[in-house]
């Protein structure tokens, strides 16, 4: 392996920024005293997790008493679902889409199975968008909640959230949102939003894993996940991850003054890396719309190779790199996102997510813009597909077994 790390895999996981770091070193040490105490020593920490919540509810455009931090994005989309449902029992229905992250897919199919609920997973286009069209025609009186993610993790293709939030709410339905990949990227205000919960998740913008956050919008039904003790307001039992919620609250500071470089330098990296490969090697794609994207997110397609055989050999050179979520890239099925959006066997299997960060150089771009093609190159040298055959998938497969 070599010795050399260039990490494009941002949306699995970023690193913990330095000045997070920094204000975490004390809580773990001589600020050691639980929030919830009567004491002024936990007193301390308590005041801090309050900035903290501020921070956060700066970043989010809301109040900071609608802020609920929990353990991950994962806790998050499962609260906000299953509030929604405890809330409403007489509604029996739930939307979503058949791209969303494991964390409300699983879920989703989990109530289908086992509490009989009724699921409706919307498609999306060739470009991976949606049809508003279609969206607001499943919608039902019996219909509980959306749950649609503001921005894709393996394409980061940005849905329509304003507009989705506003036909959910003219039906009279709660709408979620797993902003899990799309907080600290772009721009969010959610005082002039329709959304009524919102998810997010610390290690996604450099703050440490373990902590998420749920946004859950004033006056509106909900039901907590925990039971247990007074904390966050009765809304999430648990002695508070004082250490990681203070983490977040910096988090989300940084990534307030670090937004605009998010959206013109990472994002010119982004169009480098994939203006490079795709001009230097045949036969490969972008995945998702060109445009209505995360400025740190590029999907490419190579075929007739594999994706694993790809990352193997990036890994040799020490580049990291995805070639799908995290949370499914121990399957050796074809991403469930490529597949929605109808991307041919042949270049499904050879997709590779890059994902950048503020901490992305041009000379790491550079590198792997000069590394790739080779490997692509040498890999179709052996590769069993055959040029000119035909795509292996039945067209008349569906795309998604949601």
């Amino acid at each position: 392996m070599s010795e050399k790390v260039v990490y494009l895999d941002n949306n699995a996981t970023t690193r913990v920024a330095p000045e997070v770091l920094d204000v975490m070193l004390p809580f773990f040490s001589e600020r050691y005293g639980n929030p919830s105490s009567m004491h002024s020593f936990g007193g301390a920490v308590g005041r801090e997790m309050r900035e903290a919540r501020q921070a956060l509810a700066d970043l989010l455009g809301c109040e900071s008493d609608e802020i609920i931090f929990t353990s991950c994005g994962t806790e998050s989309d499962n609260t906000a679902i299953r509030s929604a449902l405890a809330a409403q029992p007489e509604k029996r229905h739930i939307v979503t889409t058949r791209v969303e992250h494991p964390a409300v897919l699983s879920l989703c199919k989990f109530l289908e199975r086992s509490q009989g609920y009724r699921v409706t997973y919307l498609g999306v286009d060739a470009e991976g968008r949606l049809d508003l069209k279609e969206f607001e025609d499943s919608l039902t009186s019996d219909t509980a909640i959306v749950s649609i993610m503001w921005a894709n993790n393996e394409t980061g293709v940005i849905f329509p959230i304003p507009e989705i939030a506003r036909i959910a709410h003219k039906h009279g339905v709660m709408m979620h949102t797993d902003a899990v990949q799309a907080v600290g990227k772009v721009d969010i205000n959610l005082r002039e939003l329709d959304v009524d919960m919102l998810s997010l998740s610390g290690h996604k913008l450099h703050a440490p894993k373990g902590v998420g956050a749920l946004y859950v919008r004033r006056k509106l039904p909900y039901r907590p996940y925990l039971i247990g003790g007074h904390q966050e307001h009765g809304r999430r039992a648990g002695t508070e991850a004082t250490t990681s919620i203070i983490a977040l609250g910096e988090a989300a500071r940084q990534a307030r003054a670090h937004m605009a470089d998010e959206n013109t330098r990472v994002r010119a990296l982004r169009d480098k890396l994939e203006n490079g490969l795709l001009a230097a090697v045949p036969d490969s794609r972008l995945n998702g719309h060109k445009i209505e994207r995360l400025p740190n997110t590029a999907n490419i397609s190579f075929k007739y190779v594999e994706g694993e055989a790809i990352l193997l050999l990036l890994d040799q050179l020490g580049i990291a790199a995805s070639s799908g979520s995290a949370c499914t890239s121990g399957s050796l099925e074809p991403s469930h996102v490529l597949r929605a959006m109808g991307v041919p066997f042949t270049y499904a299997h050879g997709s590779i997510r890059f994902s950048l960060s503020r901490y992305t150089t041009e000379a790491e771009i550079d590198y792997v813009v000069e590394n790739l093609p080779p490997i692509i190159e040498n890999l179709r040298k052996i590769s069993p597909y055959k040029r000119g055959e035909a795509d292996p998938v039945d067209p008349r497969k569906p795309a998604c077994s949601c």
